[in-house]
């Protein structure tokens, strides 16, 4: 029988009157409390002006972050109606700004298409801010409220006239509640890569980003693409050599009516997307404007159809013979950069955030699309059509060495106790993931003190000696041959390529620890390369972490302390009473510490800083990866060139 207690009674029902179910459960409306949440806030409203340029009223936005650490996101679209609202009897600026399904989102005679579909974007926005003001121009006036975490504070009011050369338009400027949300600043930088692909989405609309922070002279960057997306494929692959033109093909596709009372509608398709000599695939795919991370119905639509097409291409043309297989999905979308962006009248999604899209007919009508232009393509482009091939034929020949070499890792059950490997798994006898860890270290000595100085119940420590191979540059086969990675694979039991699988990882958290000078840094880098490129959901269900061991031991006489950065250091021997008698030593390896030292400010749970390694923008990581460690060296040296004055030497 349950405890009195703890029975459940009528007093424990609660109803969430307005807008308090936003502050209760903010993961269901902006996906957490954290800086991705902090961000998606001002997406939220920018969506609502992108919306108004779908419907052909907007063509320029602006957003600003002020420098009190609000932002404000300004458009010259037609203005949110502020008229009373017949069946709410209150101001519909008001009623869109304060309750949940309300908005103009649900009425196909005001948007065509459009992202908010809930109604619930920006009165969430407005339930999570401290304050909110928004400002309407229209009908020749300008009308005002304000809001404190979603609560009017003011009607909605004439603060003046409209000058005579003044555009329509809205204008929202909020706080972020950081009561709800974590203390986090704005990030400029990732509000430009994720406005930027806005604007190549939306194409013909100017999307101006601006920080008031920085100071005197504000940081601005504006965004205007006439190519669209044929443009955005173009950038992406700006470090990388393009085998052909780009393929892009834009069309609208009638989907009947079927027996559920819905009427015929029409789907807005547009593809691009071209091969490049790289072996990593980047894939962006958009619903109404709205990146959708996780792919769904149009993803799977391109995927078939470019699958389908270049083998039905290769047979008829006698480039794939009888006896060959057909080539499979990694084969055909090896080097392939490529954006979907559909325009759908009612798209469903996963969630409030927006990150899969789920309508079944969309898979059919982007397939169809794609399939008969590239096979246009490839008809009249012959020369591009055999290099398309070829790549997919190296593709083919190195899937299957790689599948001989991760059988060989297979079969090798004590894989890590073979004495060829460059350093062997000392492991820990918690076999939780939810409790273990592992500590790839750098090199023999370091790894001596790691596994010395760590707590054997639950830390497990596998050093590598020297650095990796640089995983941007090889294929998988070769990849596979390298003993450090193998080593790596083995440790972590998750597999590599087709045979990846999260569910084996045998540590909960996997820690980078390497030194904390230039060599560190570049086994560091690598290190990531091949978990970005090979094991990303590692990185993307939190997993991977860096290990931060300190510079500095200062010495003051039976005291120490130990400094983290330059600055830190600075600050400690400024508190010491006799800072001429001080003693400092800098850490160049983490095998000058001893286990002891190493334990305590590098590997103890209560003592340690560790970072979490995470993945903001997947097309700018991506861009970064390939610029700093695929073959193309100019873009290397013009990024070296323009960041020399900001490089730390270790000299």
């Amino acid at each position: 029988m349950a405890d009195q207690m703890s029975r459940q009674t009528e007093d424990n029902i609660r109803v969430l009157e307005g807008l308090e179910a936003v502050r209760k459960r903010p993961g269901m409306y902006v996906g957490g409390t954290d800086s991705r949440a902090l961000h998606h806030m001002i997406y939220e409203v920018v969506d609502n002006a992108i919306d108004e340029a779908l419907a052909g009223r907007c063509d320029h936005i602006e957003i600003v972050l002020n420098a009190d650490g609000s932002v404000s996101v300004n458009d010259n679209g037609g203005g949110i109606p502020v008229g009373i609202h017949k069946q709410s009897n209150i101001s519909t600026l008001q009623l869109v700004m304060t309750t949940l399904h309300a908005g103009g989102k649900f009425d196909s005679s005001a948007y065509k298409v459009s992202g908010g579909l809930h109604g619930v974007g920006v009165s969430a926005v407005n339930a999570l801010s401290d304050w909110l003001i928004s400002e309407v121009r229209r009908d020749g006036k300008v009308y005002q409220q304000t809001y404190r975490r979603g609560v009017p504070q003011t009607p909605v009011e004439v603060v003046r006239g409209m000058e005579p050369d003044e555009e329509t338009g809205t204008r929202h400027t909020f706080l972020p509640d950081f009561t709800i949300m974590d203390h986090l600043d704005f990030s400029f930088s990732t509000l430009a890569q994720r406005l930027r692909e806005m604007a190549f989405v939306t194409r013909g609309v100017t999307i101006a980003l601006r920080d008031d922070r920085a100071g005197v002279i504000p940081h601005e960057m504006t965004f205007y693409f006439e190519g669209g997306i044929r443009s955005f494929v173009r950038y992406l692959n700006r470090n990388r050599k393009a085998l052909h033109e780009p393929v892009y093909v834009e069309r609208e596709v009638e989907i009947e009516a079927v027996d559920n009372g819905r009427e015929s509608f029409t789907v807005g398709i547009e593809v691009a997307f071209q091969y490049t000599d790289s072996s990593t695939t980047t894939e962006l795919y958009f619903a109404n404007t709205i990146l959708t991370p996780d792919g769904g119905s149009h993803q799977a639509g391109l995927r078939a159809a470019i699958t389908r097409t270049i083998n039905l291409y290769a047979r008829k043309a006698g480039l794939l013979k009888e006896k060959d297989p057909n080539f499979s999905s990694n084969d055909t979308l090896e080097g392939l950069t490529c954006i979907v962006s559909v325009k759908h009248p009612d798209p469903q999604f996963e969630s409030q955030t927006k990150v899969k899209l789920m309508n079944p007919e969309v898979q059919g009508a982007v397939s169809q699309v794609t399939s008969e232009a590239y096979m246009e393509f490839l008809e009249v482009n012959s020369r591009d059509a055999r290099r398309i091939v070829e790549q997919c034929m190296t593709s083919m020949r190195a899937r299957d060495a790689a599948k001989k070499a991760r059988d060989l890792v297979r079969r090798g059950a004590n894989l890590l106790e073979n004495t060829t490997l460059p350093g062997k798994l000392a492991d820990c006898s918690d076999q939780d993931p939810t409790h273990s860890e592992l500590y790839i270290v750098e090199g023999d000595s370091a790894g001596g003190s790691a596994k010395q100085g760590r707590d054997r119940h639950f830390q497990a420590i596998l050093p590598l000696r020297g650095k990796i191979l640089n995983t941007e540059r090889a294929r998988l086969n070769k990849i596979l041959d390298n003993n450090e990675v193998k080593a790596l694979i083995s440790a972590l039991g998750v597999g590599i390529g087709d045979d990846f699988n999260l569910d084996g990882l045998r540590y909960g958290r996997v820690i980078i620890m390497t030194d904390a000078d230039v060599d560190g840094a570049h086994i560091r880098t690598l290190l990531l390369t091949f978990f970005f490129r090979y094991m990303t959901p590692l990185i993307t269900n939190g997993h991977l972490y860096i290990a931060q061991p300190p510079l500095y031991l200062i010495g003051a006489g039976r005291n120490k302390h130990y400094a983290y950065t330059e600055d830190q250091r600075e600050e400690i021997i400024k508190t010491l009473k006799n800072p001429e008698r001080v003693s400092i030593q800098r850490y160049k390896g983490l095998g000058e510490m001893n286990p002891e030292q190493l334990w305590e400010t590098t590997m103890d749970p209560a003592n340690r800083t560790l970072l979490q390694v995470t993945i903001e923008d997947a097309a700018e990581a991506d861009r970064v990866f390939d610029m700093l460690m695929g073959s193309s060296v100019p873009p290397r040296r013009r990024f070296i060139t323009t960041h020399a004055k900001r490089a730390t030497l270790d000299v």
